[in-house]
């Protein structure tokens, strides 16, 4: 279990990268809403890479006995969001990242990129 939010975004956004996501960034909303501490947001190419990079980080906290406080999306398979209370993940398609634009809308947060090592 992560007692940080900072570390449990650290491991979300590495395990997402086993799946080879795409643009993977986490935002510090701390101080900019009062609902979650981070977003980690990040897109595949397909619905099927979506859903994998979704379970990849639902299949992984698990193992560390993180589970998500709420789950939507994956019937669409266009955008699967992940709720750890603290942190939100956002798996999204090209299209509808690009369309909700989630970094603009939080503009004034502190965003850190992930790439692969």
């Amino acid at each position: 279990m992560y007692k940080s939010s900072k570390r449990l975004v650290n491991k979300m956004a590495k395990l997402a990268l086993t799946k080879k996501a795409e643009d993977v960034i986490s935002m510090d909303l701390r101080g900019l809403v009062s609902t979650c501490d981070f977003f980690v947001i990040c897109h595949g190419t397909t619905d099927v890479h979506v859903k994998a990079i979704a379970d990849a980080i639902e299949d992984g906290l698990r193992e560390v006995d993180e589970k998500p406080w709420h789950v939507e999306g994956t019937e669409g398979k266009r955008w699967i969001l992940l709720d750890y209370v603290n942190v939100v993940v956002h798996v999204f398609d090209p299209e509808t990242r690009d369309y909700y634009q989630l970094e603009r809308l939080w503009g004034d947060a502190q965003i850190q990129k992930y790439e692969d090592e």
